[in-house]
């Protein structure tokens, strides 16, 4: 016979039916309004779980379950009032070492999360939460760099035995004076070796040498303070307990961030924006000197003048021990001693090196602690908007070395919640350049609720017209393909699901084009065995001829389609990417569907016996 399937077709197509069918449901489930929770500095167990109980309990706060996933607590609500009096209790309760953030939790029943089922991702156009669009501050990532440079160059003369007058940074580049010429020949011809970053030029009438980033090294800054800022601000987003955001790169010194489901707008601004980092220096003279220093505005050539919260002068040595870059861990804590709140701090290789050798040499002498903080601020003036860059340096800390240390140590003179916040920014890194957020927008979750129930019901009503359309007009042979539809938009959805796309409105615009576009293989198929049927051929010769000749026409359509998918995905920016993600599986799922499944049920139906008459 012509129309008939080998069984492996068969079997195939009910496995993909069946899987697609499992791996879909759990979208049906929606959500729960829950509460996470973590530890600063560890995984938390099933005594954590109860503690967490009881005080719910103790507080008469109604809950649906608690359950520790990846050293998480997440703690189920059943509507968002109760969630957040929950929160708040928690927080209160639970004391600093906790991070209580508010979640949405996939309702899934366990026995499809057994089998790792899984809803798809709400986007924020229908989660709700905030978008921030965040622009790199790209000079002060090339004076960080000359800054840098700057030490090191200082440090090279040194080690080089080269006397020099003294090294200096301005909006020209670096300057190296020098008393002798010899000395500075001599140094122009070892520095272009040793950095090769900087293109050296020499002026014999003031004894200076002249050095510039050269254009290579300043796009590698920048493009590196961008991806730096990007793996950054992805781990303080972990720190917040914000599921599935969305940070990505905008141009060539933008960074998209979008929080959906977060409800502490103004705590995440605080916390992405911050750029603080942490410098430890050895102090220089006594405080008689450092008062003198600030009085006279004379110090000594290897200092420079800083100072402590309350304006005392505090005079450190310009070369840095450690900073903030070495930090690997962080956690803020009490002082056994004091008991006063305090930062636990833990150092990389390098970076326990270096400070293991200062306090090794320096027993008996005070080293600071320095808390940098760089902020960008946009004022307009009338018509002109200025950017205004400041730079707060002041010393948090200064306190004997007692004994050599190296990777492990604690930074004390803290209030709660400055070592509670010190503690996060250090521990997800810190900023490479200041970022400025240029635009902010917030989307409440019943405007995200609001845009689900549209777009469920856009897709509703076109699937609903196109099942109309095809019984109407092919009959017997139309209700086959809206089987297939059917199966259709299943299996986008459990693909989805599969993959863990986000779903956004641009996503949900896709798929009402995909069930659209579903049914043009099947118009075409038909139409060619209605044209086979008047050209006098049997039933079955038609059906057989209409799927054969049809399948070359259908596979250029579809490919060009997803030719086109495949370049938006690649060349857009977020909601475009959510389109072609959707229309790609879509125009997929639909050859599938239209080609194998409905002549799958054709071949059921018709391919068995002798036939006279198509309900076509």
């Amino acid at each position: 016979m012509l129309n008939q399937y080998p069984l492996w077709k068969y079997i195939l197509l009910i496995v993909v039916l069946l899987l697609s069918s499992i791996y879909a449901l759990p979208n049906l489930y929606g959500e729960d309004p829950a509460v996470q929770i973590s530890h600063r500095t560890k995984s938390l167990q099933e005594e954590d779980k109860l503690a967490a109980e009881q005080i719910i309990k103790a507080n008469d706060i109604a809950y649906k379950s608690a359950e520790i996933n990846n050293g998480h607590m997440l703690i189920r609500f059943n509507d968002t009032e109760t969630q957040l009096i929950a929160a708040e209790t928690l927080k209160d309760a639970l004391g600093k070492q906790y991070l209580v953030a508010l979640n949405l939790a996939p309702a899934t029943p366990d026995w499809l999360r057994a089998l790792n089922a899984s809803p798809m991702y709400l986007g924020l156009d229908l989660r709700g939460g905030v978008h921030f669009l965040m622009e790199v501050d790209m000079v002060a990532a090339v004076q960080r760099l000359e800054e840098s440079l700057l030490s090191d160059i200082r440090s090279y003369l040194r080690d080089e035995k080269i006397r020099y007058r003294g090294v200096r940074r301005d909006d020209k580049g670096l300057h190296i004076n020098f008393r002798k010429l010899e000395n500075m020949q001599l140094a122009a011809e070892k520095l272009p070796r040793e950095f090769r970053d900087l293109e050296f030029t020499e002026d014999e009438a003031s004894l200076t040498i002249n050095a510039r980033l050269t254009e290579v090294a300043v796009r590698n800054e920048k493009k590196s303070a961008l991806q730096q800022n990007i793996i950054t601000l992805r781990n303080r987003v972990n720190e917040l307990g914000v599921a599935e955001p969305v940070i990505q790169q905008q141009g060539d010194s933008r960074i998209v961030v979008q929080l959906p489901g977060i409800q502490d707008t103004a705590g995440a601004k605080k916390i992405l924006g911050a750029t603080a980092t942490l410098e430890f220096r050895m102090t220089e003279g006594t405080r008689a000197e450092w008062a003198d220093a600030e009085e006279t505005g004379r110090m000594p050539l290897n200092a420079i003048l800083y100072h402590e919260r309350d304006g005392s002068p505090v005079l450190l040595n310009r070369r840095v021990i450690v900073t903030g870059d070495q930090i690997i861990g962080a956690a803020s804590t009490i002082d056994s001693q004091k008991g006063t709140p305090a930062v636990s701090v833990r150092l990389n290789g390098k970076g326990a090196n270096k400070m293991g050798e200062t306090t090794r040499d320096n027993l008996g002498k005070p080293m600071a602690v320095v808390f940098i903080e760089n902020k960008v601020e946009t004022k307009k003036v009338g018509d002109t908007i200025t950017k205004h860059r400041t730079t707060t340096k002041e010393v948090i800390n200064v306190a004997t070395i007692q004994g050599q240390f190296s990777n492990r140590f604690q930074i004390t003179g803290l209030e709660s919640m400055e070592a509670r916040d010190l503690a996060l920014l250090l521990r997800a890194g810190s900023l490479r350049a200041p970022v400025e957020i240029i635009e902010e927008r917030t989307v409440g979750p019943s405007l995200g609720k609001d845009n689900i129930e549209k777009g469920f019901m856009s897709v509703v009503i076109g699937f609903c017209l196109v099942l109309v359309f095809m019984a109407v007009y092919y009959k017997g042979f139309g209700l086959i393909a809206n089987v297939a539809l059917t199966a259709n938009l299943v299996i986008i959805i459990a693909v989805l699901s599969m993959l863990q796309a986000t779903l956004t409105l641009p996503g949900i615009a896709g798929i009402v084009l995909t069930v659209g576009m579903a049914v043009d293989a099947n118009v075409l198929i038909f139409e060619r065995i209605k044209e086979e049927i008047r050209n006098g051929n049997s039933p079955q010769a038609s059906i057989h001829a209409g799927y054969e000749k049809a399948f070359s026409t259908i596979t250029d359509a579809n490919v060009t389609t997803l030719l086109a998918a495949i370049v938006l995905f690649t060349l857009g920016t977020g909601p475009v990417k959510g389109f072609a993600i959707t229309l790609s599986i879509g125009i997929l799922t639909s050859m599938f569907t239209a080609i194998v499944g409905t002549r799958a049920i054709v071949n059921t139906l018709y391919g068995n016996h002798e036939i006279n008459k198509l309900s076509i």
